[in-house]
């Protein structure tokens, strides 16, 4: 009797020969793992190919509870096996079809064709749009332009002013691989994301989808049209920045200048909450109208504040990514004030640009707010009791774990010292 690993389960079959695990594959689809007779404890997956009726041989690998014999990762073998035989088959019949869809891609003729296609920015036009998509930076308080870089924020502080336009963040095809939850289409070839996880990869910058061999091909500065987004909530950060030419959302500049012209010193800013119904209001408005809204037709100043906090909490992506989480809230446990500074600084600079922008332009309004808390009693702590849930928001695959039930305390934590440490981080 083999023992086997605990993370595999009767598939395992032990030391078995290549040839014996070959036999034991009859039927189309059947599969098991075998130990290597002259290297014990390696393990490989054999399975027999659906299409052609042969037998496959692969190096099977377990690593942070996941299975894997390439890049993607899976959490039993049963969906890695799934995944595999899917892409084989699509791969093995459709060949020659794959090759003509990546090379002859036609997005040219797909209005509307997928959710939330774009199409990618003709290069030739390039200059053009950058042009249309940076303006003028201004300094701040601080003698910093608001488009600055964390990554670069030495050079900026020595930098010339008639210098720092070049320093406003460039959004390229930075690509990372990505798993859609429903039917997903390419937005560069329009055809469909085949596979169980990972199906295809996705710009962290604008958000555009497209499979892995179409992103070779993608343009690097990719475009969102205006005309596939048509609405202000809800819609990715960057992708709303990069399409409205703006530093940051209009909604987080309108309603933080509004607040900071009315309601500074309303007690409980952030904590009163406005009227629902006008809040609902003041989100269509933005939606319809965007910056023509007109924020003074809302006498009560918890409304703007309530669509301000409502806008944080519908991003799709968090102003604090979802993959810099654990980052965040490893900083917030650190004891040591120093220690805290420094990794919230550095995970901070792994913010994309237009998240860093916002982020920044939010947290220097909030510590105004709390340097008047003797008026409207939101000290850095209460505020970063209201904003630490929402600007660190739990991802979603995590939200059922145990742990991170536990978060809020440094998910709070986190905003506050942002707050009051405000002049040494940005």
């Amino acid at each position: 009797m083999h023992s086997r690993p605990h993370f595999y389960g009767p598939e395992c079959h032990g030391l078995v020969s290549r040839i014996e695990g070959g036999a034991l594959c009859r039927e189309d689809g059947d599969y098991l793992i075998r130990e290597s007779q002259n290297d014990r404890g390696r393990f490989t997956l054999v399975m027999r190919y659906i299409v052609l009726g042969v037998v496959k041989n692969f190096k099977l690998y377990y690593e942070d509870g996941k299975h894997f014999v390439g890049e993607k990762r899976f959490d039993s073998v049963y969906d890695l096996v799934e995944d595999g035989l899917i892409t084989m088959f699509v791969e093995s019949k459709a060949q020659d079809y794959i090759e003509r869809m990546v090379h002859e891609p036609v997005y040219n003729s797909l209005t509307g064709y997928a959710p939330g296609f774009r199409y990618p920015a003709n290069p030739a036009h390039e200059p053009a749009l950058r042009k249309k998509c940076e303006p003028e930076p201004s300094p701040d308080s601080q003698g910093a332009t608001s488009g600055d870089d964390p990554r670069k924020l030495e050079r900026v502080q020595s930098a010339p002013l008639k210098d720092k336009r070049l320093l406003f963040p460039k959004y390229n095809f930075l690509q990372q691989s990505h798993t859609y939850r429903g039917l997903q289409w390419c937005e560069y070839c329009g055809n469909f994301m085949w596979g169980i996880i990972q199906q295809g990869v996705q710009c962290i910058d604008c958000g555009l989808n497209v499979h892995k061999q179409c992103s070779k091909l993608v343009p690097n500065d990719c475009q969102p049209a205006l005309k596939h987004v048509q609405h202000v909530f809800g819609v990715d950060l960057t992708t709303l920045v990069k399409l409205h030419g703006t530093q940051r959302p209009i909604v987080v500049d309108m309603c933080i200048s509004e607040i900071e012209k009315r309601g500074m010193d309303s007690e409980g800013i952030y904590r009163v909450s406005g009227s629902h119904d006008e809040i609902i209001e003041l989100k269509a408005a933005f939606d319809q109208l965007g910056s023509e809204v007109n924020l003074t037709a809302y006498e009560d100043v918890n409304t703007i504040a309530g669509a301000l906090k409502l806008y944080l909490r519908e991003l799709p992506v968090p102003i604090l990514p979802y993959r810099l989480y654990s980052r965040f809230i490893n900083a917030a446990k650190i004891s040591h004030e120093d220690g805290k500074l420094d990794a919230v600084r550095m995970a901070l600079s792994a913010t994309p640009g237009a998240h860093f922008e916002t982020i920044k332009y939010l947290i220097q309004h909030l510590g105004r707010v709390s340097d008047i808390s003797g008026e409207n009693q939101m000290t850095s702590h209460n505020l970063g009791i209201v904003f630490g849930p929402t600007l660190l928001r739990t991802p979603e695959k995590d939200a059922n774990q145990r742990y991170n039930y536990n978060d809020t305390q440094f998910q709070q934590g986190v905003i506050e010292s942002m707050i009051e440490y405000r002049h040494h981080l940005f």
